[in-house]
């Protein structure tokens, strides 16, 4: 079917002046990074983050307003942005600003540029006109549906704050035990539903404004979560899950003595029923998509939620009184990004219809009202995600390719077949001017650097499969110097992404990390490397049981066959020089750059790891506080320290360069202080970089730019001897 889609895209237009010069690492990562699109209720406006080189700040737009900055900060100053949300009417957002605590380990709100000031994490309200207000300090803010107030979190409670008189102090606006999360207005306005999580169960608090009392509905000793409201704000749709898992069962287990559950409560009364619950095996444990709220309750009065049932996450569909769940997306592949007005339901997924590459592509589809079956809405080279959803038939979506980054675009139309040219921006140039009829391109007067290196001299990287050494086939992305030589020997890179729920694709990925790490990649190309980046067991896009493979990670280090995989592969192509393989990643990826290089220096000449696990005994509890007598903390502990770099640390011989900030709360930071100790002891080559306040994921801009000079740099000193 032919996909026809008319768009317009809410981008920056792209400079020349990089055509076909050399570029520097700082070059790759200049390119503004847009995320978090997110459409008005009313008036068509869409909204979206802009990370420009560290300067963060809300933008917003609409088919028929110029695109504009809503917040004004100037400076790479590590305050992110999150939880952007319109106010009823499309007049205001409000987002929250700043890293807050994270744990009892970091009490205090990250601060990596050294701010001589309170640094809090603090929800702010920016409008049309470019006003901004400070609410409070907080996190996580919601509307009331008059859009009067504004809700946010705050030490686990709930606070509200008067949205137009900012001379009214916020006030705490419920009292109750527990740690609240999820605020849900009902649609009517008279109440707040929230989850009060207590540790190893949960309940669904309901908070009426009237009468200022509180009320959980249907209390168990389950896990309550994600409720969803009736139209009529009578009912209250939510998830129950078993309560007697732990993280660590959680990255192994493929199904659940007790399945999961879907209730029904009545907010009068407080009781409800169960009204579906999942089979037993596979699908029985709740895994849960990319969307706002897990379940969505239709105008139709179907609900619509995410399971596992054959191993791939797909949409379901219960109309009232029926048992059995109808599957709305078959097919190995799985649903992201899922959105719904109440008739229709728009989401991302990596379905292959034609091109077996978009396994490894997101591309948009439609659900109409009363249907059963999807749409395709987009198609071809690019990758398409983060739908939001207009008033009338519009969406708007994010939209990138191989060379070009993340874009907001607004569609006219969510129907197919209209008679409408779908806009390319893989084949048609971003130039600020009209790119098909009726679309055109909104200048927003920044970007367009990365742009221009991008759509010169960035290459389109090839869909690889190839066997793991235990016979599993693992997916890649090869990326070769444009213009390579026949049988040229090249220097290569072996790329590992971090997660390890993550899944690199055939371009520019959604998530900012890997967007950067992607630009990474393109920069070694042009420098004359090859880089094979390696989606290895454990992560998403191919399956629960790929994703939850059988002793990987802590459970016993299974991944390493898909190192073996990679180099065997690497070995067998005629550009490759099998002496200078390099490899480096960061989080997980640092983990499997540690264990390459621990087990396999022959075949690995150099690696950069950044922030790995090096000891998952050490990382994670491998124990769990149990009566079971058959339960042996001391061989689980085993385990996982086998699976860890460190065990074969007298084995590593190749030069290694280690970098991490001291303030990360993903993973310990004394997995590099043990790693670089052990390994300086044997007497390895060991360069380190640390960013002292910085947390996992970076927060300046600038500490980004150094850590990658100094991989490439490294790479250039261990595998071209420059």
């Amino acid at each position: 079917m032919r996909i026809l889609l008319a768009v317009v895209a809410l981008s920056a237009s792209v400079s020349s002046a990089v055509a076909q010069k050399p570029f520097s690492v700082a070059d790759a990562l200049s390119a503004p990074f847009m995320n978090q699109l997110t459409a008005a209720p009313a008036k068509s406006r869409v909204a979206w983050f802009v990370d420009d080189e560290g300067k963060r700040n809300v933008w917003a737009a609409s088919p028929t307003e110029k695109a504009r900055s809503l917040t004004h900060y100037t400076e790479d100053d590590g305050q992110d942005i999150d939880d952007i949300i319109w106010s009823p009417e499309g007049e205001r957002v409000a987002y929250t600003h700043g890293t807050g605590s994270e744990g009892s380990e970091h009490p205090v709100a990250a601060n990596p540029a050294h701010l001589q000031e309170d640094v809090q994490q603090r929800v702010e309200i920016a409008t049309w006109d470019g006003g901004v207000r400070v609410v409070g300090v907080g996190h996580k803010p919601v509307f009331s549906v008059d859009g009067r107030q504004v809700f946010y979190l705050h030490d686990g409670k709930v606070y509200a704050a008067d949205v137009a008189d900012a001379s009214k102090q916020p006030q705490q606006l419920v009292v109750a035990e527990g740690h609240a999360s999820q605020l849900r207005p009902s649609p009517d306005g008279t109440r707040l539903a929230f989850v009060s999580n207590r540790g190893d169960h949960s309940f669904l608090g309901v908070f009426t404004f009237a009468t200022r009392t509180l009320t959980y509905v249907d209390p168990g000793t389950g896990l309550d979560h994600d409720a969803v409201w009736s139209a009529d704000s009578k009912r209250i749709a939510f998830v129950r899950e078993s309560p007697v898992l732990t993280e660590l069962d959680l990255r192994w287990m493929r199904s659940v003595p007790v399945p999961w559950a879907i209730r029904i409560a009545d907010v009068a009364t407080g009781t409800g029923k169960q009204v579906w619950q999942a089979n037993k095996g596979t699908g029985s444990l709740f895994h849960e998509m990319v969307a706002s709220n897990q379940l969505l309750w239709m105008k139709d009065g179907r609900l619509v939620f995410p399971w596992e049932k054959t191993g791939w996450l797909h949409l379901y569909s219960l109309m009232p009184g029926e048992k059995d769940a109808k599957p709305l997306t078959p097919g190995d592949f799985e649903i992201d990004n899922v959105v719904t007005d109440g008739e229709r339901i728009v989401y991302s997924s990596n379905q292959v219809t034609n091109d077996p590459n978009d396994s490894d592509r997101k591309h948009l589809w439609l659900i109409q009202s009363r249907s059963n079956k999807s749409d395709q809405l987009s198609a071809g080279r690019s990758i398409e995600t983060n739908p939001s959803l207009l008033s009338g038939d519009g969406f708007a979506f994010m939209r990138a390719s191989a060379e070009q980054p993340f874009l907001p675009y607004v569609s006219t139309t969510a129907t197919p077949g209209q008679g409408m040219k779908r806009c390319d921006m893989v084949t048609e140039p971003v130039t600020g001017t009209q790119c098909s009829s009726g679309s055109f391109w909104i200048d927003t007067g920044i970007g367009g650097r990365n742009a221009g290196v991008g759509e010169r001299q960035f290459v389109t990287p090839k869909q690889v499969l190839f066997p793991a050494s235990d016979g599993l086939s693992i997916h890649g992305q090869w990326f070769v110097p444009k213009n390579v030589k026949p049988g040229e020997k090249l220097p290569t890179i072996v790329f590992f992404h971090g997660g390890s729920r993550r899944q690199m694709l055939l371009g520019y990925n959604p998530m900012q990390y890997y967007a950067q790490a992607y630009e990474l990649n393109q920069y070694f190309v042009s420098r004359g490397y090859a880089v094979l980046s390696v989606n290895y067991r454990s992560g998403t896009g191919y399956g629960m049981e790929f994703r939850q493979a059988k002793d990987y990670g802590v459970f016993g280090g299974s991944e390493y066959h898909d190192i073996e995989g990679a180099v065997k592969w690497l070995k067998a192509q005629p550009n490759v020089d099998a002496k200078r393989i390099g490899a480096w990643g960061g989080s997980y990826g640092g983990y499997m750059t540690a264990l390459a290089l621990a087990r396999d220096s022959a075949d690995f000449a150099a690696g950069v790891d950044l922030h790995g696990v090096h000891d998952w005994s050490f990382e994670m509890d491998s124990w769990k506080p149990t009566s079971d007598p058959k339960y042996d903390a001391a061989a689980r502990a085993k385990i996982a320290f086998a699976a860890s770099p460190m065990v074969d640390v007298a084995k590593w011989k190749s030069p290694v360069l280690l970098m991490q900030g001291d303030d990360d709360r993903n993973v310990l930071f004394g997995q590099t202080v043990r790693l670089a100790a052990a390994l300086r002891a044997e007497g390895v080559d060991v360069e380190e970089k640390i960013f002292p306040d910085e947390v996992h994921d970076f927060l300046l801009h600038r500490n980004w730019v150094a850590a990658y000079e100094a991989a490439a740099e490294f790479f250039d000193r261990k595998l071209k001897g420059k």
